[in-house]
This record gives C-alpha cells, structure tokens and sequence, in this order.
C-alpha cells in the first residue's frame, strides 16, 4: 500500500505559517501588545517614558491604520479585521509579511510535494494571504471577547467613582488606570482626548462604531443622555451595567446549548474534507478508474456545491443572536 504525506504536508505548511506571523509579531512588540498583561499598553508605553500627548498619536495612528489603507489591492479583505484586533502592524508590514509567508510556503511546498510549479504558487498565496487573514480574524475575535467580558465590570467602576463624587472624566480616567488590556487602553485614549478638549461623548460612540459593539453603544447613548438632559448618572450606568452583564450571562447561556449542535455542525462538514484526505494518504489510486471520465468533474462540483450549502446553512442554523 503506498501513502502519500502530501496532504499532511500542505495542513503542515499551514499551520507553520500562522506560527510564523504569530512569532514574527511577538519579536518585533514584545509583551506590549499582550492581552495578557495586568498593566495596559497605554500605561507601559508612558511608564517607558513617552509623554501623554505621543502615546495618544500612537495610539490613534494604530487605532485608524487599517481603516485608511482599504483602497489597497487584497487588503480591502483583512482591513476592518486588522482595526478591530487593533494589530500593531502597519498595512505595509502585512502585505509584506503576507509575500514573504507565501514565499516561504512556496519553498516548503517544493522541498516537500511534487505539484506542478503554477499549483504550487497558487496554494502558496492562498496559504500567504489566507494564513494572515486568518490570524488576524482570530486576534479580532479573541479581543472583542475580552471588550465583552471587561465592560461590565468597567462600567461598576465608574458607577462606584461617580458615588464617591468624581466628575465622569475622572471616573473614565479611573477605569483607563485600573482596568487592563484592551478596554483600558481604549478608554486610556477617550480620557486622554478629553484632556485635550474632545467631547467625551464623542470618542465613547466612535469607539462603539469602531468595535461594532451593541453594549458599548448602549453606553454611548446612556452618557449623551444624562448630559442633554440631566439624571443620576451614576444610576443610569448601574442599570445600565446590570443588563450588560445579563446579556452576557445569557449569551454564554446561549453558547453552552448551542456548542453541542455547533461541533456536530463542524464536525459534518469537516469530516467530507478529512475522509477525502485519507484515501488519497492511503490509497492515492482509488479515483484512478473514473477521474479520466466526463461525469467526474462535474460530480466533483456538484458534491464541493452540496458542501459549501451544508457548512451554511449549519452556521445559520446555530447562529442565535442575544
């Protein structure tokens, strides 16, 4: 019986790409963009001795990098993912990280199948650009998670300092010192910002449209309220707090029933791909009798159309908005 490791090799090139642009982009900025640390970014930048107003430049000009290069060719794709995850990156430093990964899946591939030279090229970009967007996906979700997680408790710590007397500003100052990445450092700009003399309502919807984020539109809104038309702020948020981490219970609710149709989900529509990874491993021949014949082709269509439908309709069916 004869194996074929190909179709190990091109999910093992894959894989080495996403570790390589995860290694690449923790040597060049280090623990300063972990969502790890207990101290924000903001905090360790102006700890390393940048003043207030150049941690606020950097700050913004990463915040808005990725949104101004959408006009570049492919970039359009990972633009809004690359904001939200708030990759450190300049556009410039992606796209060539993304040709310099493909170059590099293409020597692999070399070294390590025997595809022709334009199949080999062809997956080497897929797996460049596709690797890249991938990981960027992945830091946008997992820090949006956090944003999530963190607001509740944000928002009870400026109800706690608005109870003891502190003007908002403070109170958001409070929370850009106290509260780690990422929330910190955001709500670090908005303070930094009205220091300089923007509406401090202004930065809280920018920042909600930036995130995409219902809770912290609903904070936007709370805050421009109270100051249009007066009110205990203080209980205002506190309400406003309790049903931000209602949502969130209920959404991790929602999250445990549906995991169990979720991974049947994946797994169905996974499992076509990964038999067919198998027979050709351990029997490269078995098509050999009708890949040659006029039906096959089509067929072939038919069943990757069959697939495409199944893996949506499975994502829609799970897909519960809280």
């Amino acid at each position: 019986m004869q194996i074929s490791a190909e179709p190990l090799i091109y999910g093992i090139v894959f894989i080495a790409v996403l570790l390589l642009v995860e290694g690449v982009y923790l040597t060049v900025f280090g623990k300063s963009i972990s969502l790890n640390s207990r101290v924000n970014r903001r905090l360790s930048l102006m700890e390393k001795g940048a003043g207030r107003e150049e941690v606020l430049e950097q700050l913004r000009k990463e915040m808005s990098q990725h949104m101004g290069a959408r006009g570049i060719p492919l970039y359009s794709i990972l633009a809004e993912k690359a904001q939200k995850a708030n990759i450190a990156f300049t556009p410039r430093q992606l796209i060539m990280i993304m040709a310099a990964v493909s170059a590099l899946a293409f020597v692999a591939l070399t070294v390590g199948t025997s595809a022709s030279t334009p199949v080999r090229a062809l997956v080497a970009i897929v797996m460049g650009v596709g690797g890249v967007y991938v990981w960027v996906n992945n830091k946008a979700k997992k820090r949006l998670a956090m944003i999530e997680e963190q607001l509740p408790d944000a928002v009870e710590l400026m109800v706690r300092s608005l109870r003891v007397g502190h003007p908002f500003s403070s109170a958001v100052n409070i929370v850009a010192k106290e509260v780690p990445d990422p929330l910190g450092s955001e709500f670090g700009m908005i303070a930094d910002e009205a220091a300089y003399g923007r509406d401090i309502t202004e930065s809280l919807k920018a920042l909600a449209e930036r995130m995409d984020m219902q809770d912290l539109r609903f904070l936007a809104v709370a805050v421009t309220i109270q100051q249009t038309s007066g009110g205990n702020l203080a209980e205002i948020l506190d309400g406003l707090a309790k049903v931000i981490r209602a949502r969130f219970k209920l959404f991790r609710r929602v999250k445990a029933i549906t995991a169990e149709a979720k991974w049947s989900g994946m797994f169905l529509s996974v499992f076509p791909f990964g038999a067919l990874v198998m027979i050709n491993i351990i029997q490269p021949n078995y098509y050999d009798d009708v890949k040659e014949t006029s039906a096959f082709i089509p067929a072939c269509l038919v069943v990757a159309a069959f697939l495409i439908i199944n893996m949506i309709f499975m994502k829609i069916m799970v897909n519960i908005k809280v």
